[in-house]
Protein backbone atom coordinates (compact mmCIF):
# COMPACT_ATOMS: atom_id res chain seq x y z
CA UNK A 1 0.00 0.00 0.00
CA UNK A 2 2.74 2.62 0.74
CA UNK A 3 4.42 1.61 -2.45
CA UNK A 4 1.09 2.23 -4.07
CA UNK A 5 0.69 5.83 -2.51
CA UNK A 6 4.08 6.94 -3.79
CA UNK A 7 3.34 5.46 -6.93
CA UNK A 8 0.07 7.23 -7.31
CA UNK A 9 0.73 10.51 -5.16
CA UNK A 10 -1.63 13.40 -5.88
CA UNK A 11 -0.20 17.42 -6.74
CA UNK A 12 -2.22 18.60 -3.93
CA UNK A 13 -3.95 17.16 -0.83
CA UNK A 14 -7.24 19.18 -1.68
CA UNK A 15 -8.76 20.00 -5.08
CA UNK A 16 -11.20 22.70 -5.49
CA UNK A 17 -12.46 24.36 -8.55
CA UNK A 18 -11.60 28.17 -8.86
CA UNK A 19 -14.91 29.22 -6.68
CA UNK A 20 -13.72 26.96 -3.83
CA UNK A 21 -16.04 23.81 -4.50
CA UNK A 22 -14.51 20.58 -3.90
CA UNK A 23 -13.11 18.36 -6.78
CA UNK A 24 -13.23 14.73 -6.06
CA UNK A 25 -10.51 12.47 -8.06
CA UNK A 26 -13.30 10.59 -10.23
CA UNK A 27 -17.11 10.90 -10.32
CA UNK A 28 -19.05 8.21 -10.92
CA UNK A 29 -22.58 7.14 -11.47
CA UNK A 30 -23.09 7.04 -7.27
CA UNK A 31 -21.41 10.80 -7.73
CA UNK A 32 -25.30 11.25 -8.34
CA UNK A 33 -27.61 9.69 -5.86
CA UNK A 34 -31.43 10.13 -6.35
CA UNK A 35 -30.67 11.57 -9.72
CA UNK A 36 -32.99 11.83 -12.43
CA UNK A 37 -32.39 12.53 -15.52
CA UNK A 38 -35.89 13.03 -16.69
CA UNK A 39 -36.32 15.43 -14.08
CA UNK A 40 -32.96 17.16 -13.67
CA UNK A 41 -31.93 17.48 -17.38
CA UNK A 42 -35.59 16.70 -20.04
CA UNK A 43 -34.75 17.29 -23.43
CA UNK A 44 -33.36 21.33 -24.95
CA UNK A 45 -35.95 23.15 -25.28
CA UNK A 46 -38.41 21.79 -22.66
CA UNK A 47 -38.62 22.24 -18.76
CA UNK A 48 -36.40 23.00 -16.70
CA UNK A 49 -34.34 23.60 -19.64
CA UNK A 50 -30.97 22.66 -18.35
CA UNK A 51 -29.98 21.34 -21.76
CA UNK A 52 -30.82 24.84 -23.13
CA UNK A 53 -33.95 26.68 -24.17
CA UNK A 54 -34.28 25.82 -27.14
CA UNK A 55 -34.76 22.20 -29.01
CA UNK A 56 -32.27 22.72 -31.93
CA UNK A 57 -30.02 24.99 -29.93
CA UNK A 58 -26.58 26.07 -32.53
CA UNK A 59 -27.77 23.52 -35.48
CA UNK A 60 -30.34 26.31 -36.07
CA UNK A 61 -28.48 29.20 -35.73
CA UNK A 62 -25.48 30.49 -33.57
CA UNK A 63 -25.13 32.46 -30.74
CA UNK A 64 -24.99 36.63 -31.46
CA UNK A 65 -21.30 37.29 -31.79
CA UNK A 66 -21.06 40.50 -30.19
CA UNK A 67 -17.99 42.73 -29.40
CA UNK A 68 -18.71 45.39 -26.69
CA UNK A 69 -17.40 48.84 -28.31
CA UNK A 70 -16.83 52.21 -27.54
CA UNK A 71 -14.99 54.72 -27.12
CA UNK A 72 -14.02 58.74 -27.53
CA UNK A 73 -16.46 60.61 -29.24
CA UNK A 74 -19.78 59.15 -31.81
CA UNK A 75 -17.73 59.28 -34.66
CA UNK A 76 -14.91 57.49 -33.35
CA UNK A 77 -17.41 54.48 -32.28
CA UNK A 78 -19.31 54.30 -35.58
CA UNK A 79 -16.14 54.02 -37.41
CA UNK A 80 -15.51 50.96 -34.93
CA UNK A 81 -18.79 49.54 -34.84
CA UNK A 82 -18.88 49.62 -39.15
CA UNK A 83 -15.53 47.81 -39.23
CA UNK A 84 -16.70 44.70 -36.76
CA UNK A 85 -20.08 44.71 -38.72
CA UNK A 86 -18.07 44.71 -41.91
CA UNK A 87 -16.21 41.71 -40.47
CA UNK A 88 -19.03 39.19 -39.77
CA UNK A 89 -20.29 40.43 -36.14
CA UNK A 90 -24.02 39.79 -35.80
CA UNK A 91 -25.09 42.71 -33.07
CA UNK A 92 -23.70 45.41 -31.57
CA UNK A 93 -23.11 46.43 -27.74
CA UNK A 94 -22.47 49.48 -26.95
CA UNK A 95 -20.02 51.11 -23.85
CA UNK A 96 -20.71 54.32 -22.47
CA UNK A 97 -18.55 56.72 -20.55
CA UNK A 98 -18.56 57.19 -16.72
CA UNK A 99 -20.14 60.29 -17.29
CA UNK A 100 -23.03 58.97 -19.37
CA UNK A 101 -23.36 56.21 -17.05
CA UNK A 102 -23.65 58.75 -14.14
CA UNK A 103 -26.01 61.17 -15.44
CA UNK A 104 -23.45 64.09 -16.13
CA UNK A 105 -22.84 66.14 -19.22
CA UNK A 106 -19.66 65.94 -20.74
CA UNK A 107 -19.12 69.65 -19.49
CA UNK A 108 -19.81 68.85 -16.00
CA UNK A 109 -16.37 69.69 -13.73
CA UNK A 110 -16.58 66.13 -12.84
CA UNK A 111 -16.77 64.57 -15.75
CA UNK A 112 -13.13 66.15 -16.63
CA UNK A 113 -10.84 63.82 -17.47
CA UNK A 114 -13.46 60.61 -18.21
CA UNK A 115 -15.17 61.95 -21.07
CA UNK A 116 -14.79 59.08 -23.73
CA UNK A 117 -12.37 57.07 -22.00
CA UNK A 118 -14.28 53.85 -20.63
CA UNK A 119 -16.93 53.95 -23.10
CA UNK A 120 -18.13 56.55 -25.63
CA UNK A 121 -20.02 59.95 -24.40
CA UNK A 122 -23.27 60.68 -25.24
CA UNK A 123 -24.70 64.12 -24.32
CA UNK A 124 -27.62 64.80 -26.68
CA UNK A 125 -30.14 63.28 -29.54
CA UNK A 126 -27.35 64.91 -31.52
CA UNK A 127 -24.19 61.89 -30.37
CA UNK A 128 -27.10 59.39 -30.79
CA UNK A 129 -27.35 60.24 -34.39
CA UNK A 130 -23.61 60.13 -34.80
CA UNK A 131 -23.39 56.92 -33.35
CA UNK A 132 -25.20 55.31 -35.18
CA UNK A 133 -24.96 56.75 -38.81
CA UNK A 134 -25.72 54.45 -41.40
CA UNK A 135 -26.33 51.64 -39.42
CA UNK A 136 -30.16 50.27 -40.33
CA UNK A 137 -31.29 49.47 -36.58
CA UNK A 138 -34.18 47.64 -37.17
CA UNK A 139 -32.05 45.30 -39.14
CA UNK A 140 -29.41 44.83 -35.82
CA UNK A 141 -29.72 43.86 -32.62
CA UNK A 142 -28.26 46.23 -29.76
CA UNK A 143 -27.02 45.77 -26.69
CA UNK A 144 -26.58 48.80 -24.38
CA UNK A 145 -24.58 48.19 -21.66
CA UNK A 146 -26.44 51.17 -19.23
CA UNK A 147 -27.99 50.88 -16.03
CA UNK A 148 -29.04 54.52 -13.89
CA UNK A 149 -29.35 56.18 -17.09
CA UNK A 150 -30.93 53.32 -18.92
CA UNK A 151 -34.24 54.68 -19.52
CA UNK A 152 -32.70 58.09 -21.01
CA UNK A 153 -30.01 56.35 -23.74
CA UNK A 154 -32.99 53.57 -24.74
CA UNK A 155 -35.53 56.81 -25.42
CA UNK A 156 -32.62 58.28 -27.53
CA UNK A 157 -32.46 54.94 -29.48
CA UNK A 158 -35.77 55.10 -30.02
CA UNK A 159 -35.58 58.70 -30.90
CA UNK A 160 -32.83 58.08 -33.53
CA UNK A 161 -35.21 54.86 -34.70
CA UNK A 162 -37.58 57.10 -35.60
CA UNK A 163 -35.60 59.30 -37.62
CA UNK A 164 -34.46 56.78 -39.82
CA UNK A 165 -38.38 55.68 -40.28
CA UNK A 166 -37.70 52.33 -38.62
CA UNK A 167 -40.64 50.21 -37.43
CA UNK A 168 -40.16 50.53 -33.51
CA UNK A 169 -42.25 47.11 -33.69
CA UNK A 170 -39.38 45.78 -35.44
CA UNK A 171 -36.15 46.83 -32.82
CA UNK A 172 -34.83 44.52 -31.19
CA UNK A 173 -31.82 44.45 -28.71
CA UNK A 174 -31.12 44.89 -24.99
CA UNK A 175 -30.64 47.48 -22.41
CA UNK A 176 -29.06 45.94 -19.36
CA UNK A 177 -30.86 47.92 -16.66
CA UNK A 178 -30.13 46.52 -13.79
CA UNK A 179 -29.58 48.71 -11.34
CA UNK A 180 -29.71 46.58 -8.68
CA UNK A 181 -26.19 45.50 -8.88
CA UNK A 182 -24.72 48.88 -9.56
CA UNK A 183 -25.52 48.98 -5.28
CA UNK A 184 -24.33 45.34 -4.93
CA UNK A 185 -21.02 45.77 -7.16
CA UNK A 186 -20.31 48.46 -9.65
CA UNK A 187 -21.03 52.10 -8.43
CA UNK A 188 -22.46 53.88 -11.06
CA UNK A 189 -25.89 54.46 -9.51
CA UNK A 190 -27.74 58.13 -9.43
CA UNK A 191 -31.07 57.83 -7.23
CA UNK A 192 -31.98 55.84 -4.21
CA UNK A 193 -32.87 51.82 -4.14
CA UNK A 194 -36.65 52.41 -4.82
CA UNK A 195 -37.33 55.33 -7.14
CA UNK A 196 -34.85 53.74 -9.14
CA UNK A 197 -36.38 50.76 -9.36
CA UNK A 198 -39.55 52.75 -10.27
CA UNK A 199 -37.52 53.56 -13.48
CA UNK A 200 -36.91 50.04 -14.03
CA UNK A 201 -40.61 48.57 -14.06
CA UNK A 202 -41.61 51.77 -15.92
CA UNK A 203 -39.04 50.95 -18.75
CA UNK A 204 -40.70 46.94 -18.18
CA UNK A 205 -44.62 48.85 -18.57
CA UNK A 206 -43.38 51.25 -21.75
CA UNK A 207 -42.01 48.40 -23.41
CA UNK A 208 -44.64 46.07 -23.67
CA UNK A 209 -46.51 48.53 -25.40
CA UNK A 210 -44.12 50.18 -27.44
CA UNK A 211 -40.68 47.79 -28.43
CA UNK A 212 -42.77 44.15 -27.96
CA UNK A 213 -39.15 42.58 -29.15
CA UNK A 214 -36.91 44.83 -26.68
CA UNK A 215 -35.27 42.90 -23.92
CA UNK A 216 -36.27 45.43 -20.98
CA UNK A 217 -33.28 44.48 -18.48
CA UNK A 218 -30.16 42.24 -18.40
CA UNK A 219 -29.89 41.09 -15.16
CA UNK A 220 -26.08 40.68 -14.26
CA UNK A 221 -23.93 38.49 -12.31
CA UNK A 222 -20.82 39.81 -14.78
CA UNK A 223 -20.07 42.90 -12.35
CA UNK A 224 -20.63 40.41 -9.14
CA UNK A 225 -18.01 37.68 -10.40
CA UNK A 226 -16.30 40.54 -11.40
CA UNK A 227 -16.26 41.85 -7.95
CA UNK A 228 -14.84 39.01 -7.14
CA UNK A 229 -17.83 36.86 -6.32
CA UNK A 230 -17.46 32.66 -6.54
CA UNK A 231 -19.83 31.22 -9.11
CA UNK A 232 -22.62 30.16 -6.77
CA UNK A 233 -22.88 33.46 -5.77
CA UNK A 234 -22.86 34.65 -9.55
CA UNK A 235 -25.86 32.86 -9.45
CA UNK A 236 -27.54 33.25 -6.43
CA UNK A 237 -27.43 36.95 -6.14
CA UNK A 238 -28.24 38.03 -10.42
CA UNK A 239 -31.09 35.29 -9.56
CA UNK A 240 -31.92 37.10 -6.31
CA UNK A 241 -32.34 40.31 -8.67
CA UNK A 242 -34.14 39.09 -10.88
CA UNK A 243 -36.63 37.37 -8.10
CA UNK A 244 -36.64 41.04 -6.85
CA UNK A 245 -37.23 42.95 -10.57
CA UNK A 246 -40.19 40.25 -10.99
CA UNK A 247 -41.98 41.05 -7.62
CA UNK A 248 -41.38 44.74 -8.40
CA UNK A 249 -43.49 44.10 -11.69
CA UNK A 250 -45.64 42.59 -9.81
CA UNK A 251 -46.57 45.31 -6.63
CA UNK A 252 -46.80 47.82 -9.91
CA UNK A 253 -49.34 45.84 -11.57
CA UNK A 254 -48.01 43.79 -14.56
CA UNK A 255 -48.84 40.31 -15.43
CA UNK A 256 -46.28 38.20 -15.07
CA UNK A 257 -46.67 36.89 -18.51
CA UNK A 258 -46.96 39.71 -20.00
CA UNK A 259 -43.26 41.41 -18.89
CA UNK A 260 -41.20 37.77 -18.29
CA UNK A 261 -40.71 37.15 -21.86
CA UNK A 262 -37.96 39.88 -22.32
CA UNK A 263 -36.00 39.43 -19.16
CA UNK A 264 -32.57 38.35 -19.76
CA UNK A 265 -29.53 37.76 -18.27
CA UNK A 266 -25.89 38.44 -18.15
CA UNK A 267 -23.59 36.28 -16.98
CA UNK A 268 -19.40 35.97 -16.49
CA UNK A 269 -17.31 33.29 -18.15
CA UNK A 270 -14.12 32.34 -15.75
CA UNK A 271 -11.46 29.83 -16.52
CA UNK A 272 -13.01 26.85 -14.52
CA UNK A 273 -14.19 25.37 -17.37
CA UNK A 274 -16.13 22.51 -15.60
CA UNK A 275 -17.31 24.95 -13.32
CA UNK A 276 -18.21 27.51 -15.46
CA UNK A 277 -20.56 25.07 -17.64
CA UNK A 278 -22.34 23.75 -14.85
CA UNK A 279 -23.09 27.06 -13.50
CA UNK A 280 -25.18 28.35 -16.54
CA UNK A 281 -27.10 24.86 -16.47
CA UNK A 282 -27.89 25.54 -12.87
CA UNK A 283 -28.96 28.76 -13.16
CA UNK A 284 -31.17 28.35 -16.79
CA UNK A 285 -33.10 25.05 -14.21
CA UNK A 286 -33.05 27.16 -11.73
CA UNK A 287 -34.91 29.95 -12.87
CA UNK A 288 -37.49 27.72 -14.72
CA UNK A 289 -38.24 26.31 -11.26
CA UNK A 290 -38.78 30.32 -9.74
CA UNK A 291 -40.33 31.37 -12.22
CA UNK A 292 -42.94 28.24 -12.50
CA UNK A 293 -43.09 27.67 -8.92
CA UNK A 294 -42.57 30.80 -7.37
CA UNK A 295 -44.31 33.31 -9.92
CA UNK A 296 -47.13 30.53 -11.48
CA UNK A 297 -45.49 31.66 -14.64
CA UNK A 298 -48.05 30.26 -17.68
CA UNK A 299 -46.29 31.22 -20.97
CA UNK A 300 -43.50 29.21 -21.46
CA UNK A 301 -41.19 31.90 -22.24
CA UNK A 302 -41.37 33.29 -19.38
CA UNK A 303 -39.45 30.38 -17.57
CA UNK A 304 -36.72 30.84 -19.94
CA UNK A 305 -33.14 32.37 -18.98
CA UNK A 306 -31.93 34.13 -22.25
CA UNK A 307 -28.08 35.33 -21.54
CA UNK A 308 -25.42 36.83 -22.78
CA UNK A 309 -22.12 36.03 -21.58
CA UNK A 310 -18.61 37.86 -21.38
CA UNK A 311 -15.54 36.50 -20.54
CA UNK A 312 -13.67 37.68 -17.58
CA UNK A 313 -12.15 40.83 -17.82
CA UNK A 314 -10.71 40.37 -14.14
CA UNK A 315 -9.04 37.31 -15.62
CA UNK A 316 -7.21 39.22 -17.98
CA UNK A 317 -3.20 40.22 -16.98
CA UNK A 318 -0.94 43.03 -17.81
CA UNK A 319 1.70 40.34 -18.06
CA UNK A 320 2.22 38.63 -21.26
CA UNK A 321 -0.55 40.09 -22.21
CA UNK A 322 -0.72 37.27 -25.11
CA UNK A 323 -2.10 34.80 -22.98
CA UNK A 324 -5.42 36.81 -22.51
CA UNK A 325 -6.13 34.90 -26.04
CA UNK A 326 -5.83 31.39 -24.76
CA UNK A 327 -7.84 32.53 -21.41
CA UNK A 328 -10.66 34.10 -23.43
CA UNK A 329 -10.52 31.12 -25.95
CA UNK A 330 -11.48 28.65 -22.92
CA UNK A 331 -13.93 30.94 -21.07
CA UNK A 332 -16.08 31.56 -24.48
CA UNK A 333 -15.57 27.47 -25.01
CA UNK A 334 -17.14 27.51 -21.54
CA UNK A 335 -20.20 30.30 -22.27
CA UNK A 336 -20.97 28.04 -25.71
CA UNK A 337 -20.99 24.50 -23.84
CA UNK A 338 -23.46 26.18 -21.31
CA UNK A 339 -26.02 27.57 -24.10
CA UNK A 340 -25.38 31.44 -24.36
CA UNK A 341 -27.62 33.09 -26.35
CA UNK A 342 -25.35 35.89 -27.26
CA UNK A 343 -21.14 36.17 -26.28
CA UNK A 344 -18.48 38.70 -25.92
CA UNK A 345 -15.00 37.77 -26.17
CA UNK A 346 -12.77 40.37 -24.50
CA UNK A 347 -9.29 41.51 -26.32
CA UNK A 348 -5.93 40.61 -25.22
CA UNK A 349 -5.04 44.06 -24.54
CA UNK A 350 -7.65 45.28 -22.14
CA UNK A 351 -6.35 44.96 -18.97
CA UNK A 352 -3.70 48.13 -20.30
CA UNK A 353 -6.28 50.10 -22.60
CA UNK A 354 -9.34 49.80 -24.48
CA UNK A 355 -8.63 47.18 -27.08
CA UNK A 356 -6.97 48.07 -30.78
CA UNK A 357 -8.64 47.58 -34.15
CA UNK A 358 -6.28 44.17 -34.29
CA UNK A 359 -6.78 43.03 -31.27
CA UNK A 360 -10.71 42.83 -31.43
CA UNK A 361 -11.04 41.15 -34.50
CA UNK A 362 -8.19 38.73 -32.76
CA UNK A 363 -11.48 38.44 -30.32
CA UNK A 364 -14.38 37.74 -32.73
CA UNK A 365 -11.80 35.74 -34.90
CA UNK A 366 -12.06 33.56 -31.88
CA UNK A 367 -15.99 33.32 -31.15
CA UNK A 368 -15.95 32.49 -35.33
CA UNK A 369 -13.21 29.44 -34.65
CA UNK A 370 -15.62 27.92 -31.70
CA UNK A 371 -18.67 28.32 -34.27
CA UNK A 372 -17.13 26.54 -37.34
CA UNK A 373 -13.72 25.02 -36.60
CA UNK A 374 -14.57 22.83 -33.26
CA UNK A 375 -17.65 20.52 -33.55
CA UNK A 376 -19.15 21.39 -30.45
CA UNK A 377 -22.40 23.68 -31.90
CA UNK A 378 -23.19 20.12 -33.83
CA UNK A 379 -24.85 18.60 -31.10
CA UNK A 380 -26.75 20.08 -28.19
CA UNK A 381 -25.50 19.98 -24.99
CA UNK A 382 -22.83 17.79 -25.99
CA UNK A 383 -21.73 17.36 -21.71
CA UNK A 384 -25.05 16.20 -20.45
CA UNK A 385 -24.48 12.80 -18.55
CA UNK A 386 -20.73 13.20 -17.49
CA UNK A 387 -20.76 12.85 -14.00
CA UNK A 388 -18.66 15.16 -13.50
CA UNK A 389 -20.47 18.50 -15.17
CA UNK A 390 -23.90 17.02 -13.44
CA UNK A 391 -22.89 16.61 -10.21
CA UNK A 392 -21.10 20.09 -9.99
CA UNK A 393 -24.34 21.34 -11.67
CA UNK A 394 -26.54 19.83 -8.70
CA UNK A 395 -23.67 21.63 -6.15
CA UNK A 396 -24.37 24.79 -7.88
CA UNK A 397 -27.85 25.07 -7.73
CA UNK A 398 -27.93 23.63 -4.12
CA UNK A 399 -25.74 26.55 -3.26
CA UNK A 400 -27.64 29.27 -4.32
CA UNK A 401 -30.82 27.75 -3.69
CA UNK A 402 -29.35 28.45 0.40
CA UNK A 403 -28.61 31.77 -0.76
CA UNK A 404 -31.86 32.87 -1.67
CA UNK A 405 -33.61 30.98 0.99
CA UNK A 406 -31.45 33.42 3.89
CA UNK A 407 -31.94 36.40 1.46
CA UNK A 408 -35.59 35.54 1.28
CA UNK A 409 -35.52 35.15 5.17
CA UNK A 410 -34.12 38.76 5.38
CA UNK A 411 -36.81 40.09 3.58
CA UNK A 412 -35.79 40.01 -0.10
CA UNK A 413 -32.62 41.12 -2.20
CA UNK A 414 -33.75 44.93 -1.09
CA UNK A 415 -33.21 44.37 2.24
CA UNK A 416 -30.02 42.32 1.81
CA UNK A 417 -28.34 45.15 0.02
CA UNK A 418 -29.42 48.09 2.21
CA UNK A 419 -27.93 45.60 4.93
CA UNK A 420 -24.59 45.32 3.19
CA UNK A 421 -24.77 41.35 3.37
CA UNK A 422 -24.32 40.36 -0.39
CA UNK A 423 -21.76 42.96 -0.32
CA UNK A 424 -20.06 41.65 2.67
CA UNK A 425 -20.48 38.49 1.21
CA UNK A 426 -18.54 39.12 -2.19
CA UNK A 427 -15.98 40.59 0.01
CA UNK A 428 -15.00 37.71 1.74
CA UNK A 429 -14.89 35.64 -1.30
CA UNK A 430 -13.02 38.25 -3.26
CA UNK A 431 -10.40 38.13 -0.08
CA UNK A 432 -9.89 34.53 -0.31
CA UNK A 433 -9.15 34.41 -3.87
CA UNK A 434 -6.78 36.78 -3.68
CA UNK A 435 -5.10 34.79 -0.64
CA UNK A 436 -4.94 31.95 -2.18
CA UNK A 437 -3.01 33.66 -5.59
CA UNK A 438 -0.47 35.28 -2.61
CA UNK A 439 0.20 31.19 -0.95
CA UNK A 440 0.37 29.96 -5.01
CA UNK A 441 -2.77 27.81 -4.22
CA UNK A 442 -4.30 29.45 -6.67
CA UNK A 443 -1.69 29.84 -10.17
CA UNK A 444 -2.21 32.64 -12.85
CA UNK A 445 0.51 32.18 -15.50
CA UNK A 446 2.89 35.26 -15.67
CA UNK A 447 1.67 36.73 -11.94
CA UNK A 448 2.54 34.27 -9.90
CA UNK A 449 4.29 31.50 -11.32
CA UNK A 450 5.52 31.51 -15.10
CA UNK A 451 6.86 35.04 -15.06
CA UNK A 452 8.70 36.65 -17.91
CA UNK A 453 12.06 37.91 -17.16
CA UNK A 454 11.64 40.48 -20.05
CA UNK A 455 8.05 42.03 -20.46
CA UNK A 456 7.13 42.45 -23.78
CA UNK A 457 5.35 45.41 -24.62
CA UNK A 458 2.23 45.37 -27.13
CA UNK A 459 0.19 48.27 -29.15
CA UNK A 460 -2.30 49.62 -27.09
CA UNK A 461 -5.20 52.30 -27.50
CA UNK A 462 -4.68 55.72 -26.22
CA UNK A 463 -7.68 58.19 -26.02
CA UNK A 464 -6.49 62.19 -27.00
CA UNK A 465 -7.44 64.69 -24.46
CA UNK A 466 -8.55 66.65 -27.52
CA UNK A 467 -11.22 64.42 -27.97
CA UNK A 468 -12.86 65.72 -24.62
CA UNK A 469 -12.39 69.54 -25.61
CA UNK A 470 -14.41 68.83 -29.38
CA UNK A 471 -16.79 67.17 -27.05
CA UNK A 472 -17.53 69.65 -25.04
CA UNK A 473 -17.43 72.38 -27.65
CA UNK A 474 -20.35 70.60 -29.61
CA UNK A 475 -21.92 70.20 -26.35
CA UNK A 476 -21.98 73.98 -26.11
CA UNK A 477 -22.88 74.57 -29.90
CA UNK A 478 -26.12 72.22 -29.54
CA UNK A 479 -27.04 74.39 -26.48
CA UNK A 480 -27.09 77.48 -28.52
CA UNK A 481 -28.53 76.61 -31.26
CA UNK A 482 -31.94 74.16 -29.98
CA UNK A 483 -34.95 75.56 -28.82
CA UNK A 484 -34.67 76.25 -25.30
CA UNK A 485 -38.08 76.97 -24.51
CA UNK A 486 -38.94 73.51 -25.68
CA UNK A 487 -36.38 71.78 -23.78
CA UNK A 488 -37.98 73.44 -20.25
CA UNK A 489 -41.26 72.67 -21.03
CA UNK A 490 -39.97 69.42 -21.45
CA UNK A 491 -38.22 68.96 -18.53
CA UNK A 492 -41.09 70.50 -16.74
CA UNK A 493 -43.38 68.06 -17.63
CA UNK A 494 -41.05 65.34 -17.16
CA UNK A 495 -40.24 66.52 -13.44
CA UNK A 496 -44.44 66.37 -13.28
CA UNK A 497 -44.21 62.64 -14.18
CA UNK A 498 -41.32 62.23 -11.54
CA UNK A 499 -43.53 63.35 -8.57
CA UNK A 500 -46.65 61.17 -9.59
CA UNK A 501 -46.93 57.89 -10.56
CA UNK A 502 -47.30 58.45 -14.52
CA UNK A 503 -44.93 56.26 -16.48
CA UNK A 504 -41.60 58.32 -17.04
CA UNK A 505 -40.75 57.21 -20.59
CA UNK A 506 -42.85 59.30 -22.12
CA UNK A 507 -42.01 62.01 -20.62
CA UNK A 508 -38.29 60.93 -20.75
CA UNK A 509 -38.80 60.21 -24.61
CA UNK A 510 -40.35 63.61 -25.22
CA UNK A 511 -36.96 65.63 -23.33
CA UNK A 512 -34.58 64.08 -25.41
CA UNK A 513 -36.21 64.49 -28.90
CA UNK A 514 -36.39 68.56 -27.93
CA UNK A 515 -32.58 67.72 -27.52
CA UNK A 516 -32.30 68.01 -23.86
CA UNK A 517 -29.00 66.92 -22.63
CA UNK A 518 -28.37 63.47 -20.32
CA UNK A 519 -27.19 65.19 -17.59
CA UNK A 520 -30.35 68.06 -17.99
CA UNK A 521 -32.64 64.94 -17.80
CA UNK A 522 -30.64 63.36 -14.96
CA UNK A 523 -30.51 66.14 -13.20
CA UNK A 524 -34.47 66.34 -13.31
CA UNK A 525 -35.20 63.63 -11.89
CA UNK A 526 -32.57 64.34 -8.70
CA UNK A 527 -34.50 66.94 -7.33
CA UNK A 528 -37.32 64.71 -7.56
CA UNK A 529 -35.69 61.55 -6.35
CA UNK A 530 -32.37 62.81 -4.52
CA UNK A 531 -29.38 60.86 -4.53
CA UNK A 532 -28.26 57.83 -3.39
CA UNK A 533 -26.10 57.77 -0.17
CA UNK A 534 -23.61 54.50 -0.20
CA UNK A 535 -23.51 52.75 3.17
CA UNK A 536 -19.86 51.25 4.14
CA UNK A 537 -19.77 47.31 4.82
CA UNK A 538 -16.37 46.30 6.06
Amino acid sequence: MSDAKTKFAERKAHFTTISGLPIERLYTEESLPHWDPEEALGYPGEFPYTRGIYPTMYRGRFWTMRQYAGFGTAVESNQRYRYLLSKGQAGLSVAFDLPTQIGMDSDDPLARGEVGKVGVAIDSLEDMETLFDGIPLEKVSTSMTINATAAILLCLYVAVAKKQGASLAKLSGTVQNDILKEYIARGTYIYPVRPAMRIVTDIFAWCRDSLPKWNTISISGYHIREAGSTAIQEVAFSLADGIAYVQAALDAGLGVDNFAPQLSFFFNAHNDLLEEIAKYRAARRLWARIMRDRFAARDPRSLLLRFHVQTAGSSLTAQQPENNIVRVAIQALAAVLGGCQSLHTNSLDEALALPTEDAALIALRTQQIIAHETGVTNTVDPVAGSYAIEHLTNEIEKGAVAYIEKIDAMGGMLRAIESGFVQGEIQKAAYEFQRAIEKKEQIVVGVNDFIAEEERSIPTLRIDAEIERSQVARLNALRAKRDSTRVQSAIAELQRRAASTENLLPGILAAVESYATVGEISTALRRVFGEYQESVVI
